[in-house]
């Protein structure tokens, strides 16, 4: 299994994880906390993580880059397209890996 995009819909107490390969298919599906991410980003080789940008995306991204991923945050109007069916958290993180995929998607520096 190798993930190319990890994207991340962040919550205030779990955070939903969807990874896409370098073809664009699901490879990895998951839920955890907070801090589960970081350990789980260190056990990851270095891919691209995509958030939406907000306060939390700003801290979790800096631990995952001191981790050698590469960090690309997104205004949340951007990704909103990008949702298949009714909105829940494992489908934005599904759609925040897809936006992170396109070549015209602007980022939110960290």
């Amino acid at each position: 299994m190798t993930i190319a995009i990890l994207g991340i819909d962040l919550g205030k107490i779990s955070c939903s994880l969807v990874g896409l390969d370098a073809a664009g298919r699901v490879v990895l599906r998951r839920r955890m906390q907070r801090a589960g991410v970081i350990a789980f980003g260190a056990k990851v080789p270095g891919c691209v993580v995509a958030m939406e940008a907000c306060c939390g995306a700003h801290h979790l991204g800096r631990a995952l880059a001191k981790q050698g991923h590469t960090i690309r945050l997104m205004s949340p109007e951007y990704v909103r397209p990008y949702v298949k069916a009714q909105k829940n958290d494992d489908r934005d993180a599904e759609a925040i890996a897809e936006a992170a995929t396109r070549p015209t998607m602007r980022f939110v520096a960290l």
